[in-house]
């Protein structure tokens, strides 16, 4: 009897610590994603205009969405005539020592700009990664310096990267919804890069490797041209995706899901969203604007003006009407007058906000009078009398 019941006290306490290990775990997976801050923004791409935001400007770890960054400065030297998509670049051995997922290069080996592009944006490669940036950079550090600088001349206010590829220290790769969705537009810009964001399957290496796309809204949402989805640990599942229709582009980005599932089918939702409820109108200038203006002390009695360009404003549908202007000018301009001197405004309200306003500019150069160029001046009169 004494043995059953130190037989059973053995089996209940074995069950305990299997129970407890058991929560333990469970708990740490659950903080593990509690610790994830689910991050969402839609961005209409033209104008920069966020239509939804949950924690869209809060700084977060993005991963490997850092590559959108390295194809973005890449696509700049291929349409500035530095890289053509036809060159071959040689692999050293760093980037063959890359991890995860590669496309298997091995030192000396040469590799196109085109089917780098491709094992990056389709694959998710680290090693093709390093061989953009080891060319464009001079060395990782130095194409890292790159990015930072990139992230800051587009207004990526809340961006920090400390590699090309985002797979190590995926945790210091930091950006925010908004930031990713304002490099997404300008990767937009990149018309060429629409055939690589696209593809969903592909082959490099004469065959030998194979890449299949992560983002399968490239499979099936209306009007799609990139970008990506992907997963670390500390980023969650994020996607970030773009489409086009009438000319219109929406950006959606998702960061943080603990669902892959959810992260794309969110990011599609929030592009329909923009599709069907808002529009993107460009207001006309008042007709009150005058054409010149009246200038004291000058040469000449007045000068012409020009203006700055009307931004594309994002409106629910059926409410262009509600957008209305008005001109702010000064009566006149004392000489000398510079090109692009500015005369004033023209504001463009939503009710009683202010949405942006245009400058009026002097169109040319005014120069001063003086008592020699008005004797000059009278001369002239007199003999031509």
């Amino acid at each position: 009897m004494r043995k059953n019941f130190l037989m059973r006290f053995l089996y209940v306490f074995q069950a305990i610590i299997i129970m407890t290990a058991s929560l333990c775990t469970d708990t740490h997976a659950d903080n593990e994603e509690d610790e994830r801050l689910l991050c969402e923004v839609l961005m209409e791409a033209s104008s920069g205009t966020v239509i939804e935001s949950i924690n869209g400007d809060i700084p977060v770890p993005v991963g490997t969405a850092a590559k959108l960054m390295t194809v973005l400065i890449a696509a700049e030297k291929v349409k500035s005539g530095e890289l053509p998509l036809e060159k071959a670049l040689k692999t050293s051995a760093y980037a063959n020592s890359m991890q995860g997922a590669q496309i298997w290069l091995m030192p000396g080996e040469e590799i196109t700009i085109d089917e780098l592009f491709r094992s990056v944006i389709i694959g998710n490669a680290n090693d093709a990664a390093a061989v953009l940036a080891e060319e464009i950079g001079g060395s990782s550090d130095g194409f890292t310096g790159l990015m930072n600088e990139k992230a800051k001349e587009i207004g990526m206010e809340n961006t920090s990267f400390t590699n090309f590829n985002g797979y190590y220290d995926d945790d210091k790769q930091i950006s925010s919804a908004k930031d990713i969705a304002i490099l997404c537009a300008e990767l937009s810009e990149y018309k060429f890069l629409k055939e690589y964001f696209t593809c969903w399957h592909d082959f490099v290496r004469n065959g030998q490797t194979e890449l299949v796309n992560s983002n399968t809204l490239v499979r099936s949402y209306k009007g799609i041209i990139g970008f990506k989805a992907g997963y670390t640990e500390h980023s969650g599942y994020f996607a970030a995706c773009g489409a086009e229709r009438d000319g219109v582009t929406y950006i959606s980005v998702v960061i943080g899901s603990g669902d892959e599932e959810y992260a794309l089918s969110e990011a599609g939702r929030l592009m329909n969203t923009g599709f069907s409820g808002y529009m993107v109108f460009t207001p006309g200038l008042p007709d009150d604007i005058p054409e010149s203006i009246p200038v004291k002390g000058g040469m000449v009695r007045e000068v012409p003006l020009s203006y700055g360009s009307v931004k594309n404003v994002v409106l629910p549908n059926g409410a262009a009407d509600s957008i209305s202007s008005r001109v702010i000018i000064t009566d006149f301009l004392y000489a000398p007058v510079e090109k692009g001197d500015k005369a004033g405004e023209i504001q463009f309200l939503r009710g009683e906000k202010m949405m942006f306003s245009v400058d009026i500019l002097a169109a040319g150069p005014v120069e001063k009078m003086s008592a020699l160029k008005a004797l000059v001046i009278i001369i002239k009169k007199l003999l031509t009398f």
